[in-house]
């Protein structure tokens, strides 16, 4: 069986809804409703029908829940969303052996209340959470008690970046240009949420956390020389505070929580970009994905090439099968 598990979906339930709040979304939204399998089942079924012992866990797509609305609409976007995912999960097991709750993030305390609504009475695996909310942090003290109540669960949270065309390339510019917002904007943010997490004392305080990092942990592993080493000095380079302190609290050399984040291959048949990833993270913590239905065929490109790819790898079988099913079953409990 190969389980993909970061497939983006728009359950019809929450689809309405969304276009009724904000039907005009730019950028990553009008990218998300060009793409009939993100909302049609019978176009999303022909897709997954062309591969053998295929099953996806579901989440939904950009934009985040926060971009479309305020805090005092979200949550019933999110409830929206989550019961239209559990009632896909619940009528068609075999296809969907689970889905990922999504969350009002703009709005902390309903944030919590969903995470336990979805995972105790939906049985979602995990939840999903943006790099940032709306340009602030994820380490924002208000946001602790998402981790804190995501450790207790024993799930993971799964980790997608985040970056509008708003976010300009040079300061001295109002936008971004050639979309570089998303080929490198994408893999930074990613990068930039694990380092705060790490230095910010995450996985110290909540031992249970796991975090699931899209494409292949951005730029991290790529970097790690930066990473690791170059980290080492931390601060040597920053002449108005002391930034050695943060090393000094860790419990662990930071390289060590880097490589204890979990990644996916949704690299878009990325060769080197897959063992490059790979021999950081370890066969225990990358996971099959294909990031479907966003590829240029708009369905069965990414999760072919990504499958293509992972067979053809120079690994041991057992790694393989880890892969493609063991983490997903051990991570997600299913």
């Amino acid at each position: 069986m190969k389980i993909d598990i970061f497939n983006h979906i728009f359950p019809k339930i929450f689809y309405d809804k969304m276009m009724q709040v904000n039907p005009d979304l730019e950028d990553i939204g009008k990218r998300s409703r060009e793409v009939p399998v993100i909302y049609d089942l019978d176009a999303r079924f022909k897709v997954m029908d062309m591969f053998d012992d295929y099953a996806q866990v579901i989440c939904l797509a950009s934009p985040p829940i926060e971009l479309l609305a305020g805090p005092d609409v979200t949550p019933d976007l999110a409830k929206a969303a989550n019961d239209g995912m559990a009632e896909y999960v619940a009528k068609y097991p075999d296809r969907f052996p689970g889905f990922i709750a999504s969350l009002p993030m703009n709005n902390p305390p309903a944030c919590v209340e969903e995470i336990d609504r979805s995972i105790k009475d939906l049985k979602a695996v995990g939840v999903q959470v943006f790099t940032n909310v709306n340009g602030a942090p994820l380490d924002l003290p208000e946001l602790k008690p998402l981790f804190e109540r995501m450790n207790e669960h024993d799930l993971p949270i799964w980790i997608h970046p985040a970056r509008t065309a708003k976010f300009p390339d040079y300061l001295t510019e109002g936008k971004s240009e050639y979309e570089i917002w998303w080929t490198f904007g994408w893999p930074y943010e990613t990068s930039v949420a694990m380092a705060r997490l790490v230095f910010g004392g995450y996985f110290d305080a909540y031992p249970n956390l796991k975090i699931i990092t899209h494409h292949m942990g951005g730029m991290i592993p790529y970097f790690e020389g930066r990473v690791g080493p170059g980290w080492d000095q931390l601060g040597a380079r920053t002449t108005d505070e002391d930034l050695s302190v943060h090393l000094k609290k860790l419990k662990k050399p930071h390289l060590e929580y880097f490589k204890g984040f979990y990644a996916d291959t949704a690299l878009f048949g990325s060769v080197s970009g897959t063992k490059c990833g790979l021999d950081f993270f370890g066969a225990d913590n990358v996971l099959f994905a294909s990031d479907s239905p966003f590829d240029p065929e708009k369905g069965p490109g990414y999760i072919r090439e990504t499958i293509k790819l992972l067979d053809a790898l120079p690994i041991d079988e057992s790694d393989r099968q880890k892969i493609y099913e063991g983490n997903a079953r051990r991570l997600l409990k299913i």
